[in-house]
């Protein structure tokens, strides 16, 4: 039974592994101190870092690509689409389309780079009496060749709109499911960006956050032979699938066709799964961009060069907005989303 639902367990290291249609998934874990006057890291936290390329931690942060305020100043990509999770904490957002906004405590940001876009996040210290710790996922999701120079497109899939479906056992354990992508159990997740991977129920692409009491019990249905599949565990101790023990920072990669039960250990546990169709494609990435042909690649570099996929209209690479801990959209035609305060 094991060797039908199991086929590989790795451990979990900072960049955690994919498989197609996925490209690359980070869980990024900070215990960022209480911010300043500029939303950023004071500097005396800041002494011993390799700043511009800190991904150590110290002191329980790291600063990324960030100067004074942690997070990824202005940057390409052509070709894919990156999905950010944010379970606590918060992301600004500005892009080369003129997009910006603030996110977090359980919003989802998803964008698709499509023919070439600019765009920065970075990470606000929001609050200056207490500490600001983040916990976020990044997740990036390949295009096929005929959605590679699509449109560049974002949008939001806030906190109280994703579905959670609760999950509860004979025994009164529970689960809960966060739907990000795809179908559980009947329901629907929001639907993605239009020329998205995703947008197709028959790629089965499948982004699910799973929070489990101790004792609990869940099924992952069989779908397909060629489905990929992979569940993280990334929080708890132990769990069970079939008979064999995985313990907590390990990744089980699953049989698509097989129905997975997954029963939990003594602590509450936490795993992310990611599924998906394969896209049967040449996949050639390059940093920042992911095409089929390294003439491509090659290409992209060229049109990055010449016109920085529409340039930068913001005075300054790592942009952080001042609204404080409000969550809000503002999209290229202008419209703004809204969504006040985190109430969770």
């Amino acid at each position: 039974m094991k060797d039908k639902q199991i086929l590989n367990i790795e451990k979990l290291d900072f960049l955690w592994e994919t498989d197609n249609p996925f490209l690359f998934c980070a869980h990024h874990k900070d215990a960022f101190p209480k911010g300043n006057d500029e939303q950023g890291v004071d500097s005396k936290h800041l002494s011993g870092r390799n700043i511009g390329n800190d991904f150590q931690i110290k002191d329980g942060f790291r600063m990324y690509h960030g100067d004074k305020v942690p997070g990824f100043p202005a940057h390409p990509h052509r070709g894919f689409e990156t999905i950010t999770i944010v379970l606590e904490g918060f992301v600004d957002h500005t892009d080369g389309n003129g997009s910006s906004g603030r996110y977090g405590n359980g919003d989802v940001q998803w964008m698709t780079a499509g023919s070439g876009l600019q765009h920065a996040e970075m990470f606000p210290l929001v609050y200056k009496e207490k500490e600001n710790p983040m916990e976020l996922f990044q997740i990036w999701l390949n295009l096929p060749k005929k959605s590679k120079f699509t449109d560049p497109y974002y949008k939001m899939l806030w906190f109280e709109d994703i579905p959670v479906i609760d999950v509860v056992n004979n025994n009164g354990k529970k689960s809960e499911v966060r739907l990000i992508a795809g179908t559980f159990d009947g329901v629907k997740s929001p639907a993605p960006s239009p020329d998205s991977w995703a947008a197709n129920p028959d790629n089965h692409v499948g982004i699910e956050l799973i929070k489990m009491e101790p004792g609990a019990m869940i099924k992952l249905p069989a779908v397909s032979e060629t489905l990929s599949r992979n569940l993280y565990y990334y929080m708890g101790e132990s769990i069970n699938i079939g008979e064999t023990t995985i313990k907590v920072n390990y990744k089980a990669k699953l049989a698509g066709n097989e129905e997975i039960t997954i029963t939990n250990g003594r602590k509450e546990s936490y795993m992310l799964v990611l599924e998906g169709e394969p896209i049967q494609e040449p996949v050639v990435q390059y940093g920042p961009f992911v095409m089929n042909t390294q003439k491509e690649i090659q290409e992209a570099f060229m049109d990055f060069q010449k016109t920085e996929f529409g340039g930068w209209p913001f005075n300054r690479y790592d942009p952080v907005h001042s609204c404080g801990d409000s969550r809000f959209a503002k999209y290229p035609d202008g419209t703004v989303e809204e969504r006040g305060t985190f109430k969770g």
